[in-house]
């Protein structure tokens, strides 16, 4: 495994660059996140995916959750619903996963024939970087084998991953935190998936009042 270490606040292109070609080749990259280390692979790649569980030896019966440079890449996955637009807008970059209509073309173990697939928008600019140069949403499950705890540690990601993925971008201790609401933007109106950092309150006040507001 190659460790690169990187200044999250200014990271360096070349590296964003190397991960991006890494993951392009099929890699598995473990990046940074607004809250742990996560596994990016291509997420239309099956070989990629297939490897990505292999490497947490995880079972592909559960969805991995994507993350997106900005609302367009996430947009790019299958129109989103005005809803789904206005909630993206609004709360990324963020700590909020959209549901969104899953591609035929994304591989099938990543919405476990679901038909859904989860999509943020993070506010780390390192892990927006390194999708916006990879051109497409990256998965973003946690840097961890399957069983053992999510880590906000990239020295922890290399004793337990090390000998297992191709590169680790190093921008420190990750920030942690609750993680992040999920919700579901293919019904309507929207449902609450799972609570997070943002409240289900606020998100339907804006529904209610911000989003309907946006649309007179």
């Amino acid at each position: 495994m190659r460790r690169l270490f990187v200044d999250r606040l200014a990271p360096q292109r070349d590296a964003i660059e190397e991960a991006a070609t890494w993951i392009a080749r099929g890699g598995v990259v473990a990046i940074p996140t607004d809250t742990l280390y996560g596994l990016a692979v291509d997420p239309f790649s099956p070989d990629a995916v297939a490897r990505l569980f292999a490497v947490k030896g995880r079972s592909d019966d559960r969805p991995l959750p994507l993350v997106a440079a900005d609302v367009a890449q996430a947009a790019a996955l299958g129109p989103l619903t005005s809803v789904g637009r206005g909630l993206g807008e609004r709360y990324w970059p963020g700590p909020l996963t959209l549901l969104v209509a899953a591609p035929r073309a994304l591989a099938i173990a990543v919405h476990a024939r679901t038909g859904k697939v989860g999509v943020r928008v993070p506010r780390d600019d390192v892990a927006r970087a390194i999708c916006r140069a990879a051109r497409t949403p990256l998965t973003a499950t946690s840097a961890n084998v399957s069983g053992a705890p999510a880590t906000a540690d990239p020295d922890e990601v290399e004793r337990t991953l090390g000998s297992r993925i191709d590169l680790l971008i190093d921008t420190g201790a990750a920030p942690g935190g609750p993680p992040s609401t999920i919700v579901d933007a293919t019904v309507d109106p929207p449902s609450l998936v799972r609570a997070g950092a943002i409240s289900w309150d606020e998100i339907q006040a804006w529904l209610h009042s911000g989003f309907n507001a946006d649309r007179a």
